[in-house]
């Protein structure tokens, strides 16, 4: 498959497209320069002839800006300007999957959570993944199948985090992360949990569906 991969140089992309090229997958990683992802023009201009888009670009403000609304704001815009510019444009490529990681912290932390989970009462910073959840869903028809991917908290390689931060909630090595993505590439549409076993969120969906299991 032809795969276009936004944030192909962030945390979760630098794990990612080493393994989809292993995979024999030909992959089209542009950076901030190449593409503007909020110029729907210029999106559909690189998406054109592609099987595949997964959208990893994100922009988290450092731990010391988390409480401060204005510093998600690009991040935000990721999540929901460029996304829709994206599957407006994996539509007319006729793309066949459009792939949209987002976080296990939409669940409510008062029970253990499934894919069946309501989602309510989200921290605003939150909104806009399920936004983004929202516009990857919506690229389902027919053939389309638009996947979401639900992860833990990552750790591991480039996440600054050794071990997992089980004190947040679910948690995932990166290197699980983006075996998970390259089984999205061939899921039936949906949302699915990734995350380690025996945690506050299930894994169970995407297990059955792909035989993913975490390793680390």
């Amino acid at each position: 498959m032809l795969l276009f991969i936004t944030g192909g140089t962030g945390v979760l992309g630098r794990a990612f497209v080493p393994l989809a090229r292993e995979a024999d997958h030909a992959v089209i990683a542009p950076t901030h320069d190449d593409v503007d992802l909020y110029d729907a023009a210029a999106v559909a201009d690189a998406v054109r002839g592609v099987d595949a888009v997964i959208h990893l670009a994100t922009r988290i403000p450092s731990l010391d800006a988390l409480d401060e609304p204005e510093a998600w704001r690009e991040n935000d815009r990721l999540r929901t300007e460029a996304s829709a510019n994206l599957v407006e444009a994996a539509r007319a490529a006729a793309a066949s999957v459009f792939v949209q990681p987002t976080v296990t912290f939409v669940y409510p932390s008062d029970r253990v959570a499934d894919e069946e989970t309501p989602i309510r009462g989200v921290w605003p910073t939150l909104v806009s993944s399920l936004i983004a959840e929202l516009n990857a869903l919506s690229f389902t028809r027919d053939d389309r199948r638009g996947v979401v991917l639900r992860l833990g908290l990552l750790d591991g390689p480039g996440t600054g985090h050794d071990e997992p931060l089980r004190a947040f909630g679910a948690t995932l090595h990166v290197e699980d992360a983006a075996r998970a993505l390259l089984m999205a590439l061939t899921l039936g549409p949906g949302i699915y949990n990734a995350c380690r076993d025996g945690e506050p969120v299930s894994n169970a969906r995407l297990a059955a569906a792909s035989g993913w299991r975490p390793r680390h």
